[in-house]
């Protein structure tokens, strides 16, 4: 794969010569030092501009902590950069150019390539980004844990993962940082990068364009921050992302959040319940403008109930104390999050017809001086992860005191998501019941 380097006497533009460009972090700072003649200039937009084509023959190697000289035949160009930061990201990139055979990264791997598409054009909205900083609840818990353990943020190296608009970024620089590295791989890199700039923080700040799993950075780092949660948690599997970035975290290093706990309850909603199946007798009908919509009637009911409902709800609907699975993301590693299987046994608190499960998560930051604590719980200040509810396909009698087992399954996929599935048994009667879910596709109520 050949790639043109475009160099201007301000700065050095790189592109992939198929067109599609992929410029650096701080590209506009990079200086070009000397030009032979082998590299051939041409005017652009007024501009003299120096044009080479490198591919995976060409010679280059690094000089000192802060250049890279490339040759060509018997020409040569030393290029260098305002930090290594930069020298590393562009040497990254010229090395997955030069290869041959260009290798999946880990994240491609786990994806498929259109819901990664769908993701980062998702994220890359600011009105997706303001969606998020004005969850007062997300924002404020994230200063407050930040600023509250400013020892652990003054004078050190931070990553912040999906940095998104860089309000975290700009939050440990607050508390002290002395540099962070915010690595983001959407379009909306280029709108941090601009806040960063108009803040005066680009000294403080590095935006790095790009996947955490593809990406380089040129030290080790003390603290890794980052917003990484879904819908139960676990959705996107942007946690995945977040537990890889720990090749990059120092041996006694700090993660901002620390841990995470889903925590899942028996429900009683009988509404819900004749709701979701009152959506599906739309396809009981039998003269739809002349058209019999029946026989997709019971497709429809399936197809329904394997959504996951995102929402609210009053917290007496809840039949049992919850039970809690802990993710410590200190501890953890990817492959952990390819199947989580959590068992349950809920001990009833009032009889009535078990409608299905009902999840929240909460995060903690464990700081030196304190730690901070983000709920998604029914009883706390809503947030934009709400709730979830996921129905079992038929509703379970019981009584007062009788038990409740069975588990639930998480089996992730290539759509940045899981397939949920749900397994319940009313111990003293025998009666089961369950359910599988897609939790890429759910019902917002």
């Amino acid at each position: 794969l050949a790639l043109s380097i475009f160099a201007i006497l301000t700065g050095v533009r790189w592109y992939l010569s198929d067109g599609v460009a992929e410029p650096f972090y701080n590209a506009e700072k990079w200086i070009f030092l000397i030009f032979f003649f082998f590299f051939s200039p041409f005017i652009a937009d007024g501009v003299c501009v120096f044009k080479c084509l490198l591919n995976r023959d060409t010679e280059c190697c690094r000089v000192g902590k802060e250049s890279i000289l490339i040759t060509l035949g018997y020409s040569s160009a030393l290029l260098k950069f305002e930090s290594p930061a930069d020298l590393s990201s562009f040497s990254n990139t010229l090395k997955r150019c030069r290869n041959e055979k260009k290798e999946s990264s880990v994240f491609s791997q786990r994806t498929e390539e259109a819901s990664a598409v769908q993701y980062f054009q998702f994220y890359g909205c600011i009105s997706q980004q303001q969606n998020m900083m004005q969850d007062f609840v997300r924002t404020a818990t994230y200063h407050r844990a930040i600023l509250q353990n400013h020892t652990d943020f003054r004078d050190k190296v931070v990553l912040d993962v999906g940095c998104g608009s860089g309000i975290l970024s700009f939050f440990a620089v607050q508390a002290g940082a002395r540099r962070v590295y915010a690595v983001e791989a959407s379009s909306v890199a280029q709108y941090a990068e601009l806040l960063v700039k108009n803040n005066h923080l680009s000294d403080k700040i590095i935006v790095v364009p790009g996947k955490i799993e593809d990406i380089s950075l040129p030290e080790a780092v003390d603290v890794i921050i980052s917003e990484p949660m879904g819908y139960m948690l676990f959705n996107e599997r942007m946690l995945e992302s977040y537990l890889h970035s720990k090749k990059w975290l120092k041996a006694n290093g700090m993660m901002f959040p620390t841990f995470g706990d889903i925590h899942l309850a028996p429900f009683s909603d009988e509404q819900l319940y004749m709701e979701h199946y009152s959506r599906a007798n739309f396809w009981y009908q039998q003269c739809f403008y002349g058209v019999n919509l029946s026989s997709l009637r019971g497709a429809a009911v399936d197809e329904y109930f394997r959504q996951p409902i995102v929402d609210t709800f009053d917290f007496r609907i809840l039949m049992a104390r919850t039970v809690k699975y802990t993710v410590n993301f200190m501890d953890s590693e990817e492959a952990d999050l390819h199947r989580v299987e959590i068992p349950f046994v809920f001990q009833l608190t009032q009889s009535g017809l078990v409608h299905g499960l009902a999840f929240w998560f909460d995060v903690a930051f464990v700081g030196s001086l304190v730690t901070v604590w983000l709920s998604t719980a029914p009883t706390e200040p809503l947030t934009h992860w709400y709730q979830v509810r996921c129905l079992l396909h038929t509703p379970l009698f019981a009584k007062e005191g009788e038990t409740l087992s069975g588990n639930v399954l998480f089996v992730a996929n290539r759509r940045q998501s899981y397939d949920i599935q749900i397994v319940a048994l009313i111990n003293q009667t025998g009666f089961r019941s369950g359910n599988i879910l897609d939790l890429k596709n759910p019902f917002f109520r």
